[in-house]
């Protein structure tokens, strides 16, 4: 059977990504084929679908291309992750941060935030990477491959840094002073 019909279906099929470590379990001969390459073939003959697969969680999976979004939302109004702004906060130190601990958290936003971690916690954003040296071992945070999924990052370093941040903060500052006068 071709290789590039066996990964096509399990992207179709699958609710995580599909990694290439994935591969050698399903091609048991020796031969796995690189997801990579194959996935590129195949985005190229989705060029005029309604789909294509994209990097997301350090894998690949199929997914509907934005444009497709309002009318998909329409018949599938999917359950949105909604955050307060407290649970961004936390989540944004913790992505840049770690592994980092809640009192280091609490030190940088100033207030408590064992709630907006268990939150987190519960909704599989961050996960516990295990304790650190300080006295009391507390528990070290990290975020999750649903994290990645959900803000649709490869891996970490897709994440802005902190200078870019910067010029978007600095080019939006300048727009409202702009519209102002």
């Amino acid at each position: 059977m071709n290789d590039e019909l066996i990964i096509e279906s399990l992207l179709f099929v699958l609710s995580q990504p599909l990694k290439q470590s994935d591969l050698k379990k399903v091609f048991d001969n020796g031969n796995t084929p690189s997801l990579d390459d194959i996935v590129e073939k195949l985005n190229q003959k989705y060029t005029d679908n309604a789909f294509q697969i994209s990097k997301v969680g350090g894998g690949y999976m199929l997914v509907s291309k934005k444009d497709f979004e309002p009318f998909i939302s329409k018949i599938l109004p999917g359950k949105k992750l909604i955050l307060s702004n407290a649970g961004l906060e936390v989540l944004a130190i913790i992505a840049y941060k770690q592994p980092i601990n809640r009192l280091e958290i609490e030190s940088i936003r100033g207030v408590d935030c064992k709630g907006v971690i268990k939150n987190l916690l519960t909704k599989k954003l961050i996960k516990i990477k295990g304790r650190d040296d300080s006295p009391g071992r507390a528990l070290l945070y990290c975020t999750t491959e649903e994290y990645l999924k959900h803000f649709g990052l490869e891996n970490l370093s897709d994440m802005p840094k902190h200078n870019e941040i910067s010029e978007i903060v600095d080019s939006q500052e300048d727009k409202i002073s702009s519209e102002i006068i």
